[in-house]
């Protein structure tokens, strides 16, 4: 009774400080060799080159980062694949402090996670009881002059921590691939078992996206390679930064005049879409942002309001807010105001950093304990022409142990 009440106590403390942990400096803290380890296997056999700088990635609908092309692999310290990581979706653990480790093969079908899909709560509602509960992520105020918003010293900093099971979310730890076009069911089925994936990225909307008009991606194809045993990453590419490099995203580029509000409008369109296709509460949903000038203070500024006010709409109707961006762009921006105290960052990030070997834990522009556990996917190799099955399709690698779609 006595070690019941003491661990009660301790996890009310933990509620009543919000899970927000203090981090040293606000800039990234490289992780050290024994801190970068992969937590699910690598690509044995395959290339770890990046395309050339010149790619416009047409066909996976993300843009080559000009300073990855030119970063040397050297510079990355992940360590030896884990052969032990898998895909699994127990039950979310009842103690703070029970992370419940995979033991399935990653591209084995989950369980559903607690939490059963209910009614969505209304999008303009960001503090709704029913929104998904990531205190480790805390919202971003509306106010643009409040504690946390750019140009307004934050609070202490969060790590963004703690296992996303214990809110309803569903982790897939394994690889995974993404590509521009969903493939075809036939095609999804001839990949199964054959290729080394067990999830798949799927565009499900945005104005930025690359392939707006989707041959495959309906509710049906979704249940059907569901059915199969595929895990979903739902990516959604919305207005890009007012600095975007990519010089076929600048027709799509957020407006200065209220990014909050924007973000907020089209985080709410992501859930609708995610919603269609039979995606449920507690789903990850990732906003693509392309490599931009984060740099540029106003720029900067600019865009992560936008991504406070995609996030917190997401948020607010239960689903979990992803992040995906260059390594050394979007991925670097947030670190650095997630370091300064910077309010409603996302619950996952998948950061794109080619040449270096897979690793969930070994990129040198995030704190080695921010974002953890089962909160990060490392796009490691891109626009790849694999044939499995004797299908073949033009994809992008991915490394995960973060969220999926929860299918209905």
């Amino acid at each position: 009774m006595i070690r019941r009440t003491v661990l009660l106590s301790a996890a009310l403390a933990t509620m009543a400080t919000g899970g927000v942990m203090p981090a040293s400096g606000a800039e990234p803290t490289p992780p050290g060799p024994t801190t970068a380890r992969p937590s699910g296997p690598g690509q044995p056999g395959e290339p770890s080159g990046a395309s050339s700088g010149a790619s416009t990635g047409a066909s996976t609908g993300k843009e080559t980062d000009p300073q990855q092309s030119t970063t040397p692999s050297g510079q990355a310290t992940p360590g030896a694949p884990d052969s032990s990581s898998s895909s699994t979706t127990p039950t979310p653990p009842t103690t703070p402090d029970s992370s419940g480790s995979p033991s399935t093969p990653p591209d084995a079908p989950s369980g559903a996670a607690s939490g059963a899909p209910g009614t969505p709560p209304s999008p303009s509602s960001p503090s709704d009881p029913r929104a998904l509960p990531d205190p480790a992520a805390p919202d971003a105020p509306l106010d643009p002059r409040a504690p946390g918003a750019p140009g307004v010293p934050g609070g202490p900093p969060s790590l963004v921590t703690g296992d996303p099971r214990d809110f309803g979310a569903q982790i897939f730890r394994g690889n995974a691939f993404d590509t521009c076009q969903a493939p075809s069911v036939s095609t999804m089925r001839a990949w199964k078992g054959a290729s080394p994936f067990g999830a798949v990225g799927v565009y499900i909307g945005g104005r930025g996206r690359a392939c707006p008009k989707q041959k495959h991606l309906s509710p049906a194809w979704v249940a059907a390679v569901h059915k199969q045993g595929w895990k979903l990453l739902p990516v959604y590419v919305g207005s890009q930064s007012p600095c975007v490099i990519a010089k076929n995203k600048r027709k799509v580029r957020m407006s200065g005049k209220d990014p909050y509000g924007q973000g907020r409008r089209e985080g709410q369109d992501a859930v609708r879409q995610a919603r269609k296709l039979g995606m449920a509460q507690r789903s990850a949903v990732y906003l693509d942002m392309e490599a931009y000038r984060y740099k540029n203070k106003k720029c900067a500024d600019t865009t992560l309001r936008f991504v406070q006010g995609w996030n917190s709409a997401v948020r607010a109707q239960g689903y979990v807010a992803g992040f995906y961006s260059s390594a050394n762009s979007g991925i670097a921006h947030l670190e650095k105001a997630r370091a300064a105290g910077a309010r409603g960052l996302p619950t996952a990030v998948w950061f794109a950093r080619w040449r270096v070997r897979p690793s969930v834990n070994g990129e040198r522009n995030l704190n080695p304990k921010a974002w953890q556990p089962h909160r990060r996917i490392h796009q490691h190799t891109g626009n790849k022409k694999r044939t499995y099955g004797g299908r073949t399709v033009s994809v992008d690698h991915n490394l995960v142990d973060a969220p999926v779609a929860i299918i209905k």
